[in-house]
């Protein structure tokens, strides 16, 4: 009996080491049995991401972190260990981020050919990328005290805000803001005056232009009508005749310009002769302004005038005694 409550108590113990054993397991979600392939990530920060953390793909778990160290030039190496079987992405990689609001991390592995949303995870990606191409990019999102922390930063921030536009925003500038409002309500007034006066200037303009119009087109007219006269003028040979006559006052332009450039030269040949011509008269308008020389002295002296006058005179009444008394100074004789 004693025997036989002792192997019941180790059966009890053994039974209940299994279920622990399996309980753990179940709960680790381990794959026991298969090893899988070690990969290695690469992240600037890695979070709260530690050995043993599960990676899931598209939220199922295909691994598990199997060491984090600190490599060269400060990045942090991590070794995913996937298990057999699971398809990856072409081009994977591994983003760091918390899993549950109790500080729960994992490792999810994406395609880097779907769009990324946050620009700062995708700086990180494309920086890890630059590094080298032997391990996979890896990115962090910040955890929920993080996320809490700039939240409660961005609330006091607007909290600050608030404050000052509610201070900024007090009756005297509730007033100023209504009148401002109102001066905006006059100038759209004004601003509707001035366009329909434009719009009347406009008309007018428009009524001038369809005035230009029918000038134009009544110009175009004539000139039309013009042309059919030249063409008709042309066909009656009017025009020909036109032209010649042209022509012939053309030719006899010519000659005419032949003929000045001909007195041109003549006047050029004899210019020293015509220079002397102008000096000796104005030699001699000189002399007669100076009363100078017999020209200058009978211009300048009124004796022969006053003795000019004389004789004729004189002169007149001889032929008027001539006339009366012809025999006193004429004698006829026939035989």
């Amino acid at each position: 009996m004693k025997r036989r409550d002792e192997v019941l108590v180790g059966a009890t113990i053994l039974l209940g080491l299994v279920l622990t054993v399996g309980g753990a397991i179940w709960l680790s979600q381990s794959q026991l049995g298969r090893g899988g392939e070690v990969h290695l990530a690469r992240f600037r920060s890695v979070g709260g991401l530690g050995v043993g953390d599960p990676v899931v793909l598209r939220g199922v778990r295909v691994g598990r972190v199997k060491a984090i160290r600190l490599g060269a030039r400060n990045w942090v190496e991590t070794e995913l260990q996937i298990y057999e079987g699971v398809l990856l992405p072409a081009r994977p990689a591994v983003i760091a981020a918390s899993a549950s609001l109790f500080g729960e991390w994992q490792a999810g592995i994406v395609s880097l050919d779907d769009p990324l949303d946050d620009p700062t995870l995708r700086r990180d990606l494309e920086e890890a990328m630059r590094e080298g191409r032997e391990a996979w990019p890896g990115g962090a999102l910040p955890d929920i005290g993080q996320l809490t922390a700039q939240a409660n930063r961005i609330a006091t921030d607007i909290a600050s805000v608030s404050s000052r536009v509610q201070t900024a925003f007090d009756s005297q500038a509730v007033a100023e803001l209504q009148r401002a409002i109102r001066d905006f309500g006059r100038v759209s007034q004004r601003l509707t005056e001035f366009a329909q006066q434009q719009t009347e200037i406009l008309g007018g303009v428009g009524t001038n232009l369809q005035q230009g119009s029918d000038v134009l087109a009544d110009a175009a007219q004539s000139l039309q009508n013009s042309l059919a006269r030249v063409d008709s003028a042309t066909n009656q040979g009017q025009l020909t005749t036109i032209l010649n006559n042209t022509q012939a006052a053309s030719e006899q332009m010519r000659e005419a310009t032949a003929d000045f450039r001909a007195l041109v030269s003549v006047a050029r040949a004899n210019e020293q002769s015509l220079s002397r011509i102008i000096q000796n008269a104005d030699s001699v308008m000189t002399r007669l302004g100076e009363r100078s020389g017999t020209l200058g002295l009978l211009v300048g002296d009124s004796t022969l005038y006053v003795e000019t006058s004389r004789a004729v005179a004189q002169l007149r009444q001889l032929l008027a005694d001539i006339q009366a008394n012809p025999r006193k100074y004429f004698r006829f004789s026939v035989f």
